[in-house]
């Protein structure tokens, strides 16, 4: 999958890093991590604007694209395994 954001609307390039990324805040001198998308198991970021998601995850990214017009493009694709670094 990858999308494309217009750089001109910062509100709607930080809600889309929120939701894909996370965020981290800080509340009573303690930080709290809220978990993004791609820390989910069955998504992998791959860069700019692009992740492999399993068919099951698929759904909850193209609901949140979708409900904030954001252009997208979903392709079939595959990953091979994960080799040790």
């Amino acid at each position: 999958m990858t999308w494309d954001v217009d750089g001109g609307d910062s509100a709607m390039c930080a809600r889309l890093r929120r939701f894909i990324f996370g965020k981290t805040v800080g509340v009573n001198n303690r930080t709290h991590r809220c978990p993004g998308f791609v820390e989910l198991d069955g998504v992998r970021y791959l860069g700019q604007s692009v992740v492999f998601v399993t068919p099951e995850r698929l759904e909850p990214l193209l609901r949140f694209l979708r409900e904030r017009l954001v252009d997208h493009v979903v392709m079939r694709g595959s990953l091979g395994p994960v080799s040790p670094g």
